[in-house]
């Protein structure tokens, strides 16, 4: 399938590994021209140089000023974003009882004021242009919040709580916004949690990796390439008309329809 993404620029957040260069990685196979993003500034030229045509940019996106530094250049690498792709780390995995009122603001500073600097800047030149793609890497935690992992599941829905209400400001603008919800795939963010979760509980990693996939139908982790191929999909001119939608990648794990 032909994707309509030739020409097309992408800016994909925290690429250089893991689901984020999974998407990058489709995105460019589809023809866009990506901007690869990390904290450091090596690994994301590193990462650039193994696809077309694309560029990296190393700066820390847990800020509101990293936000601003990112889409700046992102500008003006590209000369434009027409695609964005928002991702970044999940805060440490932890239950509820006990958390600060720091780790909190950190969290959201992280998972939702970041991004959201990202969309302020990089929105209104989609809204020109009457075309634009934003997709959220997200977690399955926005509709069933997930056993030790407190912050992810306060501020993950709140991003796509707002990413929702955007959708329907500008869905008349040819501009679309929509999530992509990936389950446990095989990453090394499912490995820390798997490590913190067999800590607390005094098991072995591999032990609650064995009893995790009970719950999930596939029996088996994601490839963090069949969520890159959601993203691209989400992204491309073929889904022009899906839009405040949440897509869940995981299996069959979340038992609702």
């Amino acid at each position: 399938m032909d994707l309509g993404l030739r020409g097309r620029t992408a800016l994909v957040c925290s690429s250089t590994k893991g689901l984020g260069w999974a998407s990058a990685r489709e995105l460019a196979s589809a023809g866009a021209r990506v901007a690869v993003h990390g904290r450091d500034p090596e690994a994301a030229a590193a990462q650039a140089a193994q696809l077309p045509d694309a560029v990296g940019i190393g700066c820390d996106l847990t800020t509101e000023a990293g936000a601003e530094s990112l889409a700046a250049q992102a500008l003006e690498l590209l000369g434009g974003v027409d695609i964005l792709v928002l991702n970044g780390p999940g805060p440490a995995p932890g239950r509820a009882a006990g958390l600060s009122a720091e780790e909190v603001r950190a969290a959201l500073e992280s998972l939702v004021v970041a991004q959201t600097t990202l969309l302020q800047r990089l929105l209104p030149p989609m809204r020109e242009r009457g075309w634009g793609r934003v997709v959220a890497i997200s977690s399955t935690s926005v509709e069933a919040p997930i056993p030790n992992l407190a912050l992810s599941n306060m501020g993950r829905p709140a991003l796509i709580s707002l990413m929702k209400t955007v959708a329907s400001e500008v869905a008349a603008e040819g501009v679309t916004l929509n999530a992509v919800l990936p389950g446990r795939f095989d990453t090394e963010r499912v490995r820390e949690v798997n490590r913190s979760t067999a800590e607390r509980a005094g098991l072995s990693a591999d032990e609650v990796l064995a009893d995790s996939l009970t719950t999930v139908p596939a029996r088996r982790l994601g490839e963090p390439e069949e969520l890159g191929a959601a993203v691209a999909f989400l992204a491309s001119e073929r889904a022009s008309f899906i839009t405040g939608t949440a897509l869940r990648v995981d299996g069959g794990a979340v038992p609702v329809l």
